[in-house]
């Protein structure tokens, strides 16, 4: 990616039954799957909305349903955009 205007973000994702379903069942093989099933769902998102090598997705995260993503504002910003996106905010390290 290799973009200087690039910083991580945070995307929360809109209500989705099947990952409610997912996370209900506390099973290591509903673990697993839930990890699949998120981290594909993230990565076909960011496909569908921002072109190829201008992003860099850190992690998907389970327990919230969004993921942390190295992005630029113009692309944080196409990202709020989205139906499927609830919530984009800007990573605050604290000092």
């Amino acid at each position: 990616m290799g973009n200087p205007e690039a910083e991580v973000y945070f995307v929360f994702m809109n209500f989705d039954p099947e990952y409610e379903r997912l996370r209900a069942n506390q099973s290591t093989k509903c673990s697993a799957e839930l990890d699949a099933y998120l981290s594909n769902k993230h990565d076909q998102l960011l496909a569908k909305l921002l072109r190829p090598n201008t992003y860099k997705k850190r992690s998907s995260l389970a327990i919230v349903d969004g993921f942390a993503v190295e992005i630029t504002e113009n692309q944080a910003a196409i990202l709020r955009s989205a139906k499927e996106v609830r919530v984009v905010e800007k990573n605050q390290e604290l000092a």
